[in-house]
């Protein structure tokens, strides 16, 4: 496993500030279609679905039990996920973790499903959720002060 950063190291070493039961969900074969409650595209092991009275959107989670999953490419999930969906299934203390296109794409985190998760705020962003190909660090995080109440 990648040595983690010091901002991991920090969140690692934090106190849940939520906990939920994981579902997963995937573009096709009657998953997920089009965009996300923000209007963004979903990214696959990126977006999360909630209700927003539990977890609001635009929250940056960090999600501890995923650092160092393994991914369809061979590189290992840093542990940041985004809320940027929700769903008419999902009440409280429930997620749903986005895996990408078809029922394949749900493998690397199929251990996931079911379970209950610790989820850390790890800040705010603005705009959607960052591809892999920019790093968390990289992307422009708005204080939660500035965005306090909104969703």
């Amino acid at each position: 496993m990648a040595a983690l950063t010091a901002e991991q190291q920090d969140l690692m070493d934090e106190e849940a500030d939520w906990t939920a039961r994981v579902n997963l969900y995937h573009a096709g074969g009657g998953g997920a279609t089009g965009n996300d409650s923000l209007g963004c595209r979903p990214i696959p092991m990126r977006t999360i679905a909630t209700d927003p009275r539990y977890i609001p959107r635009r929250t940056r989670l960090f999600i501890p039990e995923t650092v160092g999953m393994r991914m369809p490419d061979g590189t290992l999930h840093d542990g940041y996920w985004y809320a940027s969906d929700t769903g008419g299934a999902i009440k409280g203390q429930k997620i749903d973790l986005y895996t990408g296109h078809g029922r394949g794409s749900m493998r690397p985190a199929m251990r996931f499903n079911q379970r209950r998760l610790t989820l850390i705020n790890a800040g705010r962003f603005d705009g959607c959720p960052p591809s892999w190909d920019a790093r968390p660090s990289q992307t422009l995080m708005a204080s939660a002060a500035t965005n306090a109440g909104s969703n």
